[in-house]
Parts: structure tokens; sequence; C-alpha cells
């Protein structure tokens, strides 16, 4: 079937296709918008489970929109397509067409594989596309995965694009207002777990997992060199200001923030969550997670009076 005939039936076909396993207690499914990325499957049985929200992700793109995913066996397959409770109105409507259809199932009774069927992410503008290109139903033998069949790898793919990590609180010490030439320290609040986890699984099928740690931050001041200067010897979630510490993470600004648009700097400090993939044999290589936060800081000048002698 190509992919023209493909797009013309499937609106007539696809409700006679695999009804998805329900989404088991505690797992959501991602989405994917602009800088809120992840997953939303369409005719599908993935799901994505674990830090998945209440964060932010930073808007990873899954590379393939649409996948074929592991369905029933040749018997099970030929009985939901040839249920009388199901197929009623199909049948009445057209016998001939309806015979011709179900034979392909038919073919294939008693032998050892499984229908694949294709999914897709709906949130992707190519996602509908990319899955109208695809067959209906793909009849595969066992152990083997047929081209465009969903992977280790893209399940990993799928679970770094959902992944979500929590927005930074940015701390300030000075905190209301700083002042030329004076150490402005930065830290972050509410991070909370610097561990978090994303899985995306077809059940009973295959799963795969990755985690983000937070391992450092950056910190743009919101100027150049010339006005700023910036040290970001700051661990994971910065340094916060204490009595005889040594500076390392913060900003000393050069220049007051006067001539500045609404006399302030925006200072941005992002944090860098590196992705590592559990159980690969060879670990896939994923941009770290990084996502920001932005403050205003405005900065004065150092006033001093000179009083002369008497």
């Amino acid at each position: 079937m190509n992919s023209l005939v493909h797009a013309l039936m499937a609106g007539a076909l696809i409700f006679s296709t695999p009804t998805p396993a329900p989404v088991p207690t505690g797992t959501v499914k991602g989405f994917q918008k602009g800088k809120d990325a992840g997953v939303q499957v369409e005719h599908g049985k993935l799901i994505v489970r674990g830090d998945v929200k209440g964060g932010r992700t930073d808007g990873y793109r899954i590379p393939s929109p649409c996948w074929y995913e592991p369905g029933p066996d040749a018997e099970e397959m030929l009985r939901i397509q040839t249920d009388s409770k199901t197929q009623f109105n199909r049948v009445k409507a057209d016998e001939d067409s309806f015979n011709a259809f179900v034979q392909q199932f038919k073919d294939v009774k008693g032998k050892p594989g499984r229908w694949w069927t294709p999914a897709y992410n709906k949130a992707d503008p190519n996602g509908a596309a990319c899955w109208a290109g695809l067959e209906l139903f793909v009849f595969v033998p066992p152990n083997e995965t047929p081209p465009n069949g969903i992977t280790f790898e893209q399940l990993a793919q799928i679970a770094r694009a959902a992944i979500q990590v929590p927005e930074p609180t940015i701390k300030l010490s000075p905190d209301a207002k700083s002042f030329v030439n004076l150490p402005t320290f930065v830290w972050l609040e509410g991070v909370g777990r610097t561990t978090r986890t994303a899985t995306a699984e077809i059940p009973g099928f295959l799963s795969a997992t990755v985690v983000a740690t937070l391992q450092d931050i950056k910190i743009d001041a919101g100027t150049g060199k010339d006005r700023a200067e910036v040290k970001e010897q700051c661990g994971a979630t910065g340094k916060p200001f204490a009595k005889g510490a040594e500076f390392t993470c913060g900003v000393r600004y050069l220049r007051s923030s006067l001539d500045q648009p609404r006399q302030v700097y925006q200072l941005t400090v992002t944090t860098v969550w590196p992705v590592q993939t559990q159980g690969a044999q060879v670990p896939f290589q994923f941009a770290p997670v990084e996502v920001g936060a932005t403050r205003d800081v405005p900065v004065g000048e150092v006033q001093s009076n000179v009083r002369g002698e008497n």
C-alpha cells in the first residue's frame, strides 16, 4: 500500500487498529511545543514516565516524529479485525472490500511474529505526514525490527525530549542592589534533587531510561567583559555568601547600570544537567539539559564623602 492510498484510507481504517494499552498509574505523556518539549503520542502504546512534569524542558526535538510499534500476534490481530461487534458497520457497508482487507490477516494465521502498527508524535508539525507515509500494518517475524520500527535509541531520544528539570531561583548577595567593584555572590535555591530521570516505554516490549544530573551553572552578567567580571567556579548550585568566603561564583560589575535599559543589568543563570542513558552498551551522546532564569541587578556607584580638615 503506497503513501497516497494510506493517507486516503487512514481515516476509514484507524478505528480498527489495536487499542493502545492503558497507561499505568503514575505515568504521564509528555509534550513538545516551543521551549516546552516532549512527546504527545498518537495511535501508539508508548508511554513516558518519571520526571516529566512540574519543571521545564529545553526544546530538544526527536529526530524521527513517527515509528512502528509492535502489536498483536497473528491470531489476536485476526480476531480483532474480524470481530463482528466492532466490524459490523464495515461489513454491512461493503462486504467485498472488507473481505479483501481482512485477507492479509488470514494469510499469516498460524505464523510466528507480530503485526507492527504506526504511531507518531502529534506535537511535531511533521508527525502526521510522517505517519501517513507508513503502512497501516506490517507483519514481522520474531526477533526482528522493521524499517522505522521503534528502537532503544529512539526511546532514549523520546525520554530525553520529555525529561524536565526545575527552573532555578536565583539568589544574590548583596540582594536588592549591588555596587561597582563589589563581589555579587550567586547561588540557587529550590533545585531539590540534583538527579532527574525519564523512561520511555512500550509496555511488555522495550524501555529506555535517561538520567540528568545537575553538574554546573553558567552565569551571563548581561553585559560585556568591559563592564563585568564573571567567576564560574560554582559547582552544582553556586556558592552562597558567607563571611570570609572566597569569591569564586558570581559577578563583579565594573560600571554602574544607570546607563542601561531600566537602569539594571539582566543577570542570567543557567543550570547544566548532563544526560546519560541507562543500560546502553554504547552510551548515546545527548546534549545536556540547560534551563535558565533571569534576574534584574541594579548596580550603583559607591558614594563617599571627603571632609577637609579645620
